[in-house]
């Protein structure tokens, strides 16, 4: 087991906690950069999808896993950043520009949707964002002088200083860097007041606003850095289907979007992202043994669907802590044994935000 000596304040804030950190991730980084050499280009074009999804799932962390909002509307930001992107690529606008304008205009269709639901909470809140995506899904629909409609949209095929970005391999890089830069400034935000704030909002708003923290500002804050990195996703995810519909854009995306925090772990950035290969994996194992279901339960309508809400449940059961949190538990054992004690990893219990209050 490593315990850590800390000797300077520096090292609360520094990104890796100790050398295993730099060493192990640097590693993970090496792997990821020669994938593309050695597995085929199917496998390469799910990574890069798994990739988009994990951007979007750390996008999502930071309004509900970090600041405690729910949002059921995410679907409709990846759908701002992916039209945004193809329509200036389709008149000429370089890519790293368009990439730039596709992220900014999401972050402000987060501020259009923070600020009139600043008062609202849990379910509300879901119903509100919910709202919004249905609305954006019919401008999708009927802007056809944009988006053109159910006929779709072509996407440019996008270059970066004369180099085209093309097929599965360029696909997973550009979407490799782009989780990278979002990853590294999330923990730059966790790190500073701004995410200390968000924290404290999450835990408690009354404790928040009487330590003297702004909801509305901070709340507002975090739609809009939680849009923004969506709407990247979705200028990257534009180049992944290559050409864009109205129905991509849907309900379901949501939930799945929302089934990548839940399952990988609250408040953790590596939930977010073994989340994203969960939910980008799942299908791909429903494909494989659909075929070999008993009782025609492989040809039944919605079984996607209704396996993301019957996982959704158990996690929320049976494991709070999600992917993440049994990961943890499973390394901590490890650590301990042969002197771990039982008692240690037992079920915690969990309480209500109403219930912390009494």
């Amino acid at each position: 087991m490593r315990y850590l000596f800390k000797t300077r304040y520096e090292q609360d804030i520094a990104l890796a906690r100790h050398s295993g950190d730099v060493f192990w991730y640097g590693l993970l980084l090496i792997v990821l950069l020669f994938i593309p050499g050695v597995l085929g280009e199917f496998y390469v074009g799910e990574l890069g999808g798994l990739f988009i999804f994990a951007i979007v799932g750390v996008a999502l962390m930071i309004l509900t896993g970090y600041t405690g909002l729910v949002s059921l509307g995410h679907a409709a930001f990846l759908g701002i950043g992916a039209y945004t992107n193809a329509v200036l690529l389709a008149h000429g606008v370089p890519f790293l520009v368009s990439l730039t304008c596709a992220g900014l205009l999401t972050a402000i269709a987060g501020v259009a949707i923070g600020v009139p639901t600043l008062r609202m909470t849990g379910f509300y809140l879901a119903i509100a964002t919910l709202a919004f995506g249905a609305i954006l899904a019919n401008v999708f629909q009927k802007w056809t002088a944009v988006t053109g409609g159910f006929d779709g949209f072509a996407v440019p095929t996008p270059s970066i200083f004369g180099l085209r970005i093309e097929g599965a391999t360029g696909i997973y890089y550009v979407s490799l860097a782009v989780l990278i830069f979002v990853m590294w400034l999330t923990f730059n935000i966790l790190r500073s007041p701004m995410g200390r704030a968000m924290v404290a909002i999450r835990d408690s708003e009354i404790s928040a606003q009487s330590m003297g923290i702004n909801l509305a500002l901070y709340k507002t804050i975090s739609f809009a850095i939680s849009a923004g990195m969506t709407g990247l996703a979705g200028a990257l995810f534009a180049h992944y289907v290559r050409f864009l519909a109205p129905d991509a854009f849907d309900i379901l995306l949501s939930i799945q979007f929302l089934t990548i925090v839940f399952v990988g772990g609250l408040g953790s950035i590596r939930g977010a992202i073994l989340g994203a290969a969960f939910v980008r994996l799942l299908p791909q194992a429903i494909a494989i043994v659909r075929d070999d279901l008993p009782f025609g339960i492989g040809r039944m309508p919605g079984l996607e669907p209704s396996l993301f809400g019957l996982i959704l449940v158990l996690v929320i059961l049976f494991e709070p802590g999600g992917i993440n949190g049994r990961w943890l538990k499973l390394k901590q054992w490890f650590q301990e044994v042969p002197l771990h004690r039982a008692v240690s990893f037992r079920r915690q219990k969990s309480y209500a935000r109403s219930e912390r209050l009494r």
